[in-house]
């Protein structure tokens, strides 16, 4: 109980500090009013952590020196803004960045309950297909380089497609893994930061309605209606966790990812694309099969190019050529280096 009460203390000292470092750094007027008031709103609520600790017992600490990992991240800050800092800040209890990924002028600011976090659903489709092509695209890149690298070292047909199958599964198992442990590790951050977010709401609501106001405020509101609306939002218990999480810390709770699905995915896109390569080499002899591999691959190149433009808004056929000739370029240069290296090697 006493050590809970002093983390929490700490915690709403160094967002204290925090709030004050990002005022002085940040050029937007109202922006740095937000943090400013959003200062004086974490000292008042550290200062009733303070008063619950005295009625416990327990002198509470003096003042508040940071510590290394907050020194650090104020020099980042500082160096390269807040923009760019955007996730470390929301792991170290940092409100309203969601200020930070505004809709451009004329986007309407939210003043009902249901269009609270709007901009952040419906992404789920959209967000599968992009790891798809991109998965594909990491696949097929790499194991068809792979393949045309031993290619160009060894005449040998059953070397390749062994290179080809071992490059497949290292790839697909380390995609696979790395991806489970980033989407964990990042789940686990955002659930910390939701779980303060309820600890916060059941101790002092009308504060964390304050801190709402300071963000519509921030996002163009007048203070009457920024006030109204932030009371509003909070008086609704069924969603105020909701909106505390989309509108402070600019997550979707309904949306955290699935660390096993993401292991899955990545698991399946990769190998999907790392096959391309390597199926002409199991139906053909080679040199046949090598032609008939070059041929697919650079297909599958221009495919994968032309749908990721359906994400960059680039032309359909210059997508295509331009990933044809970035991936047939690494293709090709690898198959050269390979070639050398046989010459060299003796292969």
């Amino acid at each position: 109980m006493t050590k809970g009460l002093k983390k929490n203390l700490l915690a709403e000292r160094q967002s204290a500090y925090l709030y004050r470092i990002l005022a002085e750094t940040e050029s937007q007027p109202a922006i740095q009013r937000m943090f400013r008031h959003l200062e004086r709103e974490a000292n008042l609520q550290g200062e009733i952590w303070a008063a619950k600790m005295e009625k416990s017992g327990i002198k509470p600490p003096l003042g508040y020196r940071p510590d290394l990992r907050t020194r650090l991240v104020v020099s980042l800050v500082r160096r390269f803004g807040v923009r760019h800092m955007h996730l470390i800040l929301a792991a170290m209890k940092v409100r309203g960045l969601s200020v930070y990924s505004s809709a451009p002028a004329g986007h309407p600011t939210p003043t009902r309950l249901q269009d609270v976090g709007r901009r952040h659903r419906a992404t789920g489709a959209s967000g599968v297909l992009r790891a798809a092509v991109f998965g594909i695209n990491d696949g097929l890149v790499s194991n068809a380089s792979l393949m045309m690298g031993i290619a160009g070292a060894s005449a040998h047909g059953n070397i390749i497609v062994l290179s080809g199958i071992a490059g497949l599964l290292a790839g697909a198992f380390s995609m696979g893994s790395g991806e489970y442990v980033s989407m964990r590790s990042q789940r686990e951050m955002f659930e910390h930061q939701i779980g303060l977010e309820r600890e916060e709401l059941r101790e002092y609501p009308e504060q964390e309605a304050a801190e709402l106001a300071l963000i519509y405020q921030a996002k163009g509101l007048s203070e009457p209606e920024a006030q109204e609306l932030g009371q509003r939002l909070i008086s609704d218990p069924e969603k105020a966790l909701d909106t505390l999480a989309r509108e402070e810390l600019g997550l979707n709770p309904e949306e955290l990812g699935s660390p096993w699905g993401a292991m899955f995915f990545s698991f399946i896109f990769f190998s999907l694309g790392a096959c391309v390569p390597l199926l002409p080499f199991l139906f053909a002899e080679h040199p046949l099969s090598l032609i008939l591999s070059m041929s697919l691959t650079g297909a599958t190149l221009f495919l994968v190019g032309a749908m990721m433009s359906l994400f960059t808004g680039r032309n359909f056929a210059w997508g295509g050529l331009r990933m044809l000739l970035i991936g047939g370029g690494a293709c090709l240069a690898t198959y050269f280096i390979g070639k050398a290296l046989g010459v060299e090697l003796g292969y």
